[in-house]
């Protein structure tokens, strides 16, 4: 049975790596009674994976987990009962049912929306008008930068790959690429506006919160977003082992 957790990492936590994300989670679910599936062989380890971690220092309301299960509770009791074991910062938002034929969530990112604002004690970086100037700077037909991979640094345009962008009174809401083909982070954004301005960068300078994660059920020329969250049900009864399952 394939169920998919979102959740916030919010406060103090935002400086927790994601090895250490992956680790907390193990101990919820032992301490919560998760009754989650684990791998065969010799070192068995519960089976979970996550759709797109999140960089050190960024906070996030739509954080995504997968988990195989043998035998749950209804999505309420299974929330409180997570959210028991959480400490602040982190919070289980959703629990729902996958159907069996949904692939991974880290397979089928497409999309994320950011909300990126500025922090204070930063007016000398951040010039006047710096949102103005933004908007300026997405508005153009490309935007080439030097991105570093693996194995090269290459020139890229990146403006195909935000997909949608507004200055509000709060900050910049920015929907961007994400995943394995595409992958835009918001940081490299920020830093080639800078570059654009002929301004020094420093990251250190804004405050980065993820709102949503999407898969793409469009096509190339046209896409279609859907928050992960949206390929699952809710589970209303709960839902027992199966003779296969049991011990």
């Amino acid at each position: 049975m394939k169920i998919r957790i979102k959740f916030s990492k919010t406060g103090i936590m935002k400086f927790i790596g994601h090895l250490d994300v992956m680790r907390y989670f193990q101990k919820v679910n032992r301490r919560a009674g998760v009754d989650i599936a684990y791998s065969g062989g010799f070192s068995p380890h519960q089976i979970m994976s996550f759709a797109s971690p999140l960089g050190l220092g960024l906070t996030s309301e739509g954080e995504y987990l997968d988990i195989e299960m043998n035998g749950t509770e209804d999505s309420r009791t299974m929330r409180d009962r997570m959210n028991h074991e959480m400490v602040e910062g982190m919070e289980i938002l959703s629990y729902r049912r996958l159907p069996d034929t949904a692939k991974p969530a880290m397979s089928i990112v497409a999309a994320a929306d950011y909300m990126v604002s500025s922090k204070e004690g930063y007016e000398e970086i951040l010039w006047d008008g710096w949102k103005a100037f933004f908007a300026s700077f997405c508005s153009q037909e490309s935007i080439l930068i030097w991105k570093k991979t693996k194995k090269c640094e290459k020139q890229v345009d990146i403006r195909p790959m935000i997909y949608e962008w507004r200055v509000e009174a709060s900050g910049i809401f920015l929907r961007l690429a994400a995943g394995s083909a595409d992958n835009l982070k918001p940081e490299l954004l920020l830093e080639a506006l800078f570059q654009y301005a002929g301004r020094e960068f420093c990251p250190h300078a804004f405050s980065i919160h993820r709102l949503e994660i999407y898969a793409d059920t469009g096509t190339e020329k046209e896409h279609s977003f859907i928050p992960l969250e949206e390929m699952g049900e809710e589970i209303l009864i709960p839902v027992p082992r199966t003779e296969e399952d049991k011990p």
